[in-house]
């Protein structure tokens, strides 16, 4: 009976995993590879045509990242706010004119975009996983990735606690924009004491179990699959056709020139 049970669980977790998004499904070291390459790919070069060829194929990516669409649209706004005040700068003080702040802004929105559709379609664990088995990444700092993407909500509980025990106590700040600035300073500064805190503990608890020592054996294994090839495959390819066709439109500009 029980291995019935088990097998059924099985079977029913395949169908489960299949029906998942496909960015989702993708192994985390070939999503965090690619977003790597991006970076590396867009890094020299400023003008919007190589940058915007990987942007709009990011975007046309995400909705099959498995995201919800209120954390990809809080996300994405973060994104363009920070584009929009760097382009903005680079308009009024840069020398490169209209074409040069948006070949910035649109470079940077294709860096950080796949980054952030990484870190929001990946489970920690399964982050951590990839590290350790696929990119050859020591335990130490891969364990420190997955603690510090865990301990991300910890935080934000942490934070809404300590806000709520100001209020309880008769500390709000009120409409007093100084107020509250040395309100949010204090608040700021017990989270820094308890995140310090809580990464000690973690770090006695990962030497204690003698995390780094030696070869471990793994839980789960990380998979690598022909469709995650293909991911890192297709974005060289697409690399390599964004920076063909602004050479052949004439607007490949380099960074360093």
């Amino acid at each position: 009976m029980t291995v019935s049970a088990s097998g059924a669980g099985g079977a029913a977790a395949a169908p489960e995993a299949a029906a998942r998004p496909w960015l989702s499904r993708a192994n985390p070291a070939a999503k965090l590879v690619a977003a790597l390459l991006v970076a590396a790919g867009l890094v020299p070069v400023v003008d919007p045509v190589t940058s915007g060829v990987p942007l709009l194929a990011t975007l046309a990516l995400a909705p099959f990242a498995g995201v919800e669409r209120r954390r990809l649209l809080v996300a994405a706004g973060s994104l363009l706010l920070m584009g929009a005040s760097v382009g903005l700068v680079n308009l009024l003080f840069g020398e490169a004119g209209p074409v040069g702040a948006l070949g910035v802004v649109v470079r940077l929105l294709a860096i950080a975009l796949p980054g952030v559709l990484v870190a929001l379609s990946t489970d920690p664990t399964d982050l951590a996983d990839a590290l350790v088995q696929r990119l050859r990444v020591p335990e130490r700092p891969a364990l420190g990735v997955l603690a510090g993407l865990r301990l991300v909500p910890l935080l934000a509980g942490q934070w809404r606690a300590l806000a709520l025990a100001r209020r309880a106590r008769g500390l709000e700040a009120g409409r007093n924009p100084a107020a509250a600035l040395g309100v949010f300073a204090g608040m700021t500064f017990a989270l820094l004491v308890r995140a310090i805190r809580t990464g000690t503990l973690l770090a006695m608890a990962m030497d204690a179990r003698a995390f780094g020592t030696g070869p471990r054996t793994h839980a789960r294994t990380s998979r690598w699959r022909a469709s995650d090839t293909w991911l890192v495959a297709g974005t060289v390819l697409l690399l390599c056709a964004a920076h063909a066709l602004s050479v052949a439109l004439g607007t490949w500009r380099p960074l360093f020139r």
